[in-house]
């Protein structure tokens, strides 16, 4: 392993670190610490979350002007000052700005940490590379949610300051350390043959990439806001639980996103996304048989329905960022990649409203979501043969 590459995991490691000890607290801090009502709380989050969606366009050309590393290291030094305004909170406007800060830099990570990897991986083949980083961020970030429990339990209410000025101090560490031990390539010239590569709307299969990808992108959305409303509030489940199938999707993705690939190594990269969609509607099927079981049955199923998300995300979520990375031009990969980001921000907009349907019928928001499912794996086996074949399937 490389020097750089071994820095950018360690800084990537106490990155998300830092994200699992407070991210998760977010609206419990506002409600308790800075005593703002939930409905208030819950909409100055969104406002300043919104707000912060516009970043992605400007972290496209910072990238393909000044390299990833820069981005990366300004999108965590920005969600420090985020974190900071959190602490200095007291009212609405500060939360927005936080929330701002936060939800910005956010942007500007996710906009330029795969181009990023992609530059400090010696592997042609870039889904292996991918897969680490899934690892290596998913298990720090688990291990920070313990540790803000813990804290929690320990310290009550100052627990919260604590996790939460720690999360500003893990962000600066990981961005000196990024400064100091990462060294990636200088953008390059526009194009070899002196001509500007297609736009990004002009690029008809990459806006069907991106579109395409947002219904994938749902499942998990879905996954993390909908099942503590789906396992406490429709099934009338233990309290511990949803955060038991949030630990055990954790732990499973944390060791097992190698050997995902490996098993599905003779799988294009569209076919292994595929089947990941077809894992998720699997699972929507199966979580929603759980409001016919007994009561005392539902911990033990629904923790191994939980297996069946946590495999395709396996086989998704790495191959889905190698897919469109290696789809995007050489010369533009900044902006395409950050473009490709609005695939995963639309699905945590409309992960709420979908969620939400449970008012309807229990029954309706999984099948929403496993209709998404569907859709994006037959709609992915239609837009193969028009993206680059080399993205599609690297190893010819």
């Amino acid at each position: 392993m490389t020097r750089s590459r071994l820095a950018l995991l360690t800084a990537l490691g106490i990155d998300n670190f830092g994200s699992g000890l407070f991210l998760p607290l977010t609206l419990i801090y506002l409600t308790r610490v800075v005593q703002l009502p939930l409905g208030v709380a819950g909409a100055a989050v969104t406002t300043g979350t919104l707000a912060g969606l516009l970043a992605p366009p400007l972290a496209g050309r910072l990238v393909d002007l000044v390299g990833p590393r820069a981005v990366v290291i300004t999108s965590q030094l920005v969600q420090a000052a985020g974190a900071c305004c959190y602490l200095l909170a007291d009212g609405v406007p500060m939360v927005v700005a936080a929330a701002l800060l936060i939800a910005g830099g956010l942007q500007l990570f996710y906009c330029s940490l795969f181009v990023l990897v992609a530059d400090v991986s010696p592997e042609v083949l870039k889904d292996r590379p991918f897969a680490v980083v899934t690892m290596v961020r998913a298990g720090s970030f688990g291990l920070g949610a313990l540790v803000a429990g813990a804290l929690l339990t320990g310290w009550g209410p100052a627990g919260y300051q604590l996790a939460l000025g720690a999360n500003a101090v893990t962000l600066v560490v990981a961005a000196i350390l990024l400064g100091l031990g990462v060294r990636a390539p200088r953008p390059g010239p526009a194009a070899p043959s002196g001509r500007r590569p297609t736009g990004l709307l002009r690029n008809r299969p990459y806006l069907a990439l991106i579109v395409v990808s947002s219904l994938f992108g749902l499942s998990l959305d879905f996954f993390l806001v909908g099942m503590p409303v789906f396992v406490l509030d429709q099934l009338g489940g233990p309290s511990w639980l949803p955060g038991a199938i949030l630990a055990l999707l954790t732990t499973v993705t944390s060791f097992c996103s190698t050997l995902a690939l490996r098993l599905t190594r003779r799988l294009t990269r569209t076919g292994a996304m595929s089947l990941g969609s077809a894992l998720y509607a699997v699972w929507c099927l199966v979580s929603v048989a759980a409001v016919a079981l007994p009561p005392s049955w539902l911990p033990a199923y629904l923790l191994a329905t939980t297996l069946v998300m946590a495999a395709a995300n396996l086989v998704f979520g790495p191959r889905s960022n190698a897919l469109a990375e290696a789809a995007a031009p050489r010369a533009s990969r900044g902006r395409y990649l950050a473009s490709y980001q609005y695939a995963f921000a639309s699905a945590q907009i409309v992960a709420p409203a979908v969620v939400a349907l449970f008012s309807v019928a229990v029954w309706l928001p999984w099948a929403v979501v496993a209709a998404a499912a569907v859709v994006a794996s037959v709609g992915l086996r239609a837009l193969a043969p028009r993206l680059p074949p080399h993205a599609v399937d690297p190893r010819n």
